[in-house]
């Protein structure tokens, strides 16, 4: 049956682990840049360090082990196959909340929230905060199946996740996201679905009015100067993915240093480490989230989705309006768009949780993740 919930193990085979070792060893290097702080680009030595480590001492087999210890399965909707973790509570209340992560993220964004959401007991939650959830990885990336048509856009997966939920039997769920997680997961919350309690973002793509740029106080001028910036200096991936994702597809998919320095870039530049992500990601987590990319070839699909967007926005086809479910927001001070609590209100007609953290950016749940957690707790503890 096209509709049947079937168990993922995931299982590698050698060869391809073989493939990928022999490549590494014959990776040709640029030269050095000029500038090697990160302002071209991740630093030569940088990369090196990573790859040594993918040749010497990393071990997919782990990974393989973790992912596989998370309860995988996968469904068709749609058309396409999805892949998702379906990782239950032993506690008889835990409320089904989907989490959704974004480019160049994978399901293992929330590799560090996944016990404190489904065992809150064991991290100083209490039963009435536990969780169900639902993990999917979007079409085109990690092992979901790849789109082989246009029209796979943040709406159309939305709808997907809607008919998932309801195909694991839950009739109140909540939804969670960031970077296209958030797009997905906000274009859910103006769907309305019955079932659907309310949603949590760490990040909310917008665009400030006229009279909200003209009447900014000192705080949302630096969201704007921080913004602006990200546009000038770091948005270069999307601008290329949004137009041309084809032209960087080959590289993507024939060489492994190139995907990773491609991936790595946005660990350098989207995250609160000061442009040195080693300094709140280990090297071998990097690589578990780069090598979701490489094995499934999920680097030119996955690139394909900011194209689909991009098309989506030009159509309008963005949701307009308030939203009028319960929402819950939480601002990392190191995501570079960011919206102030009275720009969240406009937009959010039930606003139930509002939090700024000092610390963290774009990857919240991997880089903060018990202030992402008891954000989350917060949000849903009054719409269970």
């Amino acid at each position: 049956m096209s509709d049947a919930v079937r168990s993922f193990t995931l299982d590698i085979p050698q060869h391809q682990i073989k493939d990928l070792g022999e490549r590494l060893s014959r990776t040709r290097w640029p030269d050095r840049s000029p500038i090697e702080d990160g302002r071209q680009g991740p630093p030569l030595e940088k990369l090196r360090a990573l790859v040594t480590r993918w040749q010497d001492g990393y071990d997919w087999r782990r990974c393989e082990a973790l992912l596989n210890g998370w309860n995988q399965h996968i469904t068709q909707i749609d058309g396409i196959d999805i892949h998702f973790l379906h990782v239950r509570s032993a506690h008889p209340k835990a409320m089904p909340l989907l989490l959704t992560h974004g480019w160049p993220g994978s399901v293992l964004e929330f590799r560090h929230v996944i016990d404190p959401l489904v065992n809150p007991t064991a991290h100083g939650g209490t039963e009435g905060d536990a969780f169900h959830l639902v993990i999917p990885s979007l079409p085109g990336f990690g092992f979901s199946g790849k789109p082989t048509e246009p029209g796979w856009t943040a709406a159309r997966i939305a709808a997907a996740w809607a008919t998932l939920m309801t195909r694991l039997g839950y009739d109140r769920w909540g939804a969670q996201g960031g970077d296209w997680g958030a797009m997905v997961t906000m274009i859910l919350g103006h769907m309305a679905p019955e079932s659907l309690a309310g949603i949590h973002l760490n990040f909310v793509p917008f665009q400030p009015s006229q009279a909200e740029i003209a009447n900014a106080d000192a705080e949302e001028r630096q969201m704007l100067s921080d913004a602006a910036g990200y546009d000038a200096e770091y948005s270069a991936y999307m601008k290329l993915q949004a137009t041309r994702p084809q032209s960087v597809a080959f590289a993507l998919a024939d060489s492994p240093v190139g995907l990773a320095a491609w991936i790595y870039a946005l660990f350098q530049d989207v995250s609160d480490s000061g442009g040195d992500p080693e300094s709140v990601f280990g090297l071998d987590e990097m690589i578990d989230d780069i090598m979701l990319y490489w094995l499934p070839n999920a680097g030119p699909s996955s690139a394909r989705l900011y194209w689909e967007g991009m098309n989506a926005l030009r159509a309008g086809g963005m949701p307009q309006g308030a939203m009028r479910i319960p929402a819950g927001i939480s601002m990392f001070r190191g995501e570079q768009v960011r919206l102030s609590r009275r720009w969240a209100e406009a937009r959010f007609e039930r606003l139930v949780h509002f939090a700024e953290h000092a610390r963290g950016g774009h990857f919240a749940a991997l880089e903060r993740p018990d202030a992402f957690v008891k954000d989350l707790r917060s949000t849903f503890e009054v719409l269970r």
